[in-house]
């Protein structure tokens, strides 16, 4: 069992020439004269050896290479194992591991000690294959090995995610026996950074004495391999064995909690933190801040956020992103202007989220701001150039939005999906059938879930039946419909709007998930039919499966009952909204139930109705009134509440165009004839109605050739 690795900060077994490693075991290297009298006789050799002295002196690279060239002219440096080590360990600490390798290999027989100190530098320097390539050269040359070069290795091979070299050492650790703590921790990095987290669990088995290091290393290895349950059990032992955990314990953990939704623990490990006295912690509060965001809780954030001591640009990013997915745009964007926060500059994720939160608002100007940015300091990946499609095209800048996906070289399936949703929510099917065309064509991407909500969205709103139906076909041969509620409620909803109520529920019923938005758009799919007593019907499966109806499909069994004349039944829903389910009514409902008066001739009741309305009324309540006024020859109430409708809305051309149909109605034609002078003289005019069926232009996006696709 290999599951997928989550990447976390590392734990803290650190390998850096930082001054607080300099008694660390990667470190300190002893070197092999042991014993006292060893040791004695090796500080002699030191004394008595001017070349080691003068190295000693050499505090930089200049000086260093000076001293080197010195030695080499006077032939002092030929078989002086100690002297040549000494120069291989400072040209390494100066980060010249080339020219620490050249003197290596000009060692005749290297010792124990000279392996190590090479081996040391190579991982130091992060050249970690070369770290392991040096350990098999030791292997080769002398049989002798110890703790501190496993310990090196593993982490190497944990660095490279090498298992099969990790497992070798492993072996070789086991046949030298006696295995140091230290070295089972390593192990335990190892396999948990390589998927295997049972031998890690196995590993920190072995362990005696455990330490914060090696309860760190179990527990981020159980985060990394989304085993978060066992994490925060290990936690728990890790406590009742009065091991405090340290600021990479806790981060991973808090990490874990955000990747799952974790809120309860989340804020569990927060009262940690605060008990510990590390809330403080800048790495710690990034971590908090991120978890909770991720959980969807902003305000616990924002109260982090406020708190940390210094705030960078990861933080103040994530606070970013936060507001930007849970809908709070408007205050994404007023951090980003926040003059407190003027030193930090964007980076790509910035910038993403910036844009998103444009998009969300429309805000084009601002948005071509940011656009600029990312110009300027060259933040062009995949992520900025997406959520720069998608800003244009939900600022309606749909050219601006094509042209940035055709500069883009590499588009991924997110770049697709953006610019055909573009075009779809800008009214503009058929550029979005001809783009998935293309996209099919050149083979660039497979569609994804979102790619098919997208296109079958842009078929219903063109009403490209046979397009839509062969990117079903290629829907159902990938087995998708029935397991994703997203794209089967666009198929569903694409057959209702094409009148074809059967395969919309023939869709409905294969669907194994279905949620709100689905049942939402059966009902209307059978309201639409005027099948008002299906509507009622499914709306009684659904309270059956435990689903609370919202206001959308209660504003579509009004509309039915409305169009099916059930007067009962429509009250009957509307006071159980009201009542039952707490819904305040939005101007739909009210216009539902206006219409369904009208329709049925209790005109006086739907007067009563919208007098008693706690919001002004609109045309989309008055219009149904008028007509039902008209239909049962009622114009004398008609005209009452034509001279309530205009008094608000003087400058509103629908409202004219309402009452200047109602007169017509009527056969007042003079009075008709006046509304549409005066819209003239007030420069008013209403936009044309449209409608539009698959014609011959459409058959250019070959349902063949779609269904063709994998």
């Amino acid at each position: 069992m290999a599951p997928k690795l989550l990447h976390l900060n590392p734990i803290p077994i650190i390998l850096r020439r930082t001054p607080h490693h300099q008694n660390h075991p990667f470190t300190t290297l002893n070197h092999p004269y042991e014993s006292s009298n060893q040791t004695i006789s090796f500080l002699k050799s030191i004394s008595s050896n001017p070349s080691y002295i003068l190295l000693g002196i050499a505090k930089n690279l200049e000086s260093l290479r000076k001293v080197h060239a010195l030695l080499i002219v006077n032939g002092t440096m030929t078989n002086d194992l100690l002297c040549m080590t000494k120069l291989v360990s400072m040209y390494g600490s100066m980060s010249r591991v080339e020219a620490a390798r050249a003197v290596f290999d000009g060692i005749e027989r290297p010792d124990l000690y000279a392996y190590k100190v090479m081996i040391r530098w190579c991982f130091l320097n992060e050249m970690y294959g070369e770290t392991v390539m040096q350990y098999r050269c030791l292997r080769k040359c002398l049989r002798g090995s110890d703790d501190v070069v496993f310990a090196v290795v593993l982490k190497a091979c944990c660095e490279l995610r090498d298992l099969d070299e990790g497992r070798k050492v492993h072996c070789e650790v086991v046949k030298a026996g006696s295995i140091d703590g230290f070295v089972l921790t390593s192990l335990v990095d190892l396999y948990a950074k390589c998927g295997e987290v049972g031998s890690s669990r196995e590993a920190f088995g072995e362990i005696k004495e455990r330490d914060v290091v090696s309860w760190t290393s179990l527990i981020a290895g159980y985060v990394q391999n989304d085993c978060v349950e066992e994490a925060l059990v290990m936690f728990n032992r890790m406590r009742e064995g009065f091991v405090e955990g340290n600021q990479f314990t806790l981060g991973s953990l808090v990490n874990g909690c955000g990747k799952i939704g974790a809120l309860h623990q989340g804020k569990w490990l927060h009262g940690c933190v605060i008990k510990t006295g590390m809330d403080s912690n800048p790495f710690l509060g990034t971590a908090l801040l991120d978890m909770y965001v991720k959980c969807g809780n902003v305000g616990d954030a924002c109260s982090v956020f406020d708190d940390l001591s210094t705030t960078d640009v990861i933080s103040w990013t994530a606070m970013i992103v936060g507001y930007a997915q849970t809908g709070k745009p408007d205050e994404a964007l007023r951090l980003l202007v926040d003059k407190r926060w003027a030193g930090i500059l964007l980076n790509a994720v910035t910038a993403a989220s910036v844009l998103s939160a444009c998009a969300q608002l429309g805000s084009f100007g601002l948005g071509r701001t940011v656009h600029c940015l990312t110009l300027k300091f060259g933040l062009r990946d995949d992520a900025v150039e997406n959520a720069l499609v998608d800003m244009y095209a939900k600022c309606h800048a749909i050219r601006d939005a094509r042209s940035i996906f055709d500069s883009v070289s590499l588009k991924d399936t997110t770049a697709w999906n953006s610019m055909i949703s573009g075009y779809y929510q800008n009214g503009q099917g058929c550029d979005a059938l001809q783009l998935f065309h293309q996209m099919i064509l050149d083979d660039a991407e497979r569609p994804d879930p979102v790619t098919f909500v997208s296109i079958i969205s842009a078929c219903a709103s063109v009403g490209a039946i046979s397009v839509g139906t062969s990117i079903h076909a290629f829907i159902v041969k990938a087995g998708i419909s029935s397991v994703n509620p997203y794209v089967g409620t666009a198929l569903l909803n694409f057959y209702a709007k094409c009148g074809d109520a059967v395969s919309a529920r023939l869709v409905f019923d294969e669907m194994q998930v279905k949620n709100a938005v689905t049942w939402s758009a059966m009902i209307s799919g059978y309201g639409i039919q005027g099948d008002g007593d299906e509507s009622i019907a499914l709306l009684a499966d659904m309270s059956r499966e435990s689903m609370e109806p919202n206001e959308a499909i209660f504003a579509t069994v009004l509309s039915a009952c409305s169009h099916t004349g059930k007067v009962g039944d429509g009250g009957k829903y509307f006071t159980s909204m009201c009542q039952k389910y707490s819904f305040a009514p939005s101007m739909k409902h009210y216009a539902c139930m206006v219409d369904l008066l009208a329709r049925a001739g209790r005109l006086n009741e739907a007067l009563d109705f919208i007098q008693g309305m706690p919001i002004q009324p609109d045309a989309s309540v008055y219009g149904p009134f008028l007509h039902g006024c008209s239909l049962h020859g009622r114009f004398e109430l008609g005209d009452a509440a034509a001279r309530r409708m205009l008094d608000p809305y003087p400058d509103e051309a629908c409202y004219y165009v309402l009452l200047s149909n109602y007169y017509a109605l009527d056969g007042r034609w003079n009075q008709a004839r006046e509304l549409r002078d005066l819209m003239k003289q007030r420069g008013l005019s209403k936009s044309p109605g449209w409608s539009s069926a698959e014609i011959g232009t459409l058959d250019e996006v070959s349902h063949l050739r779609i269904a063709a696709i994998g």
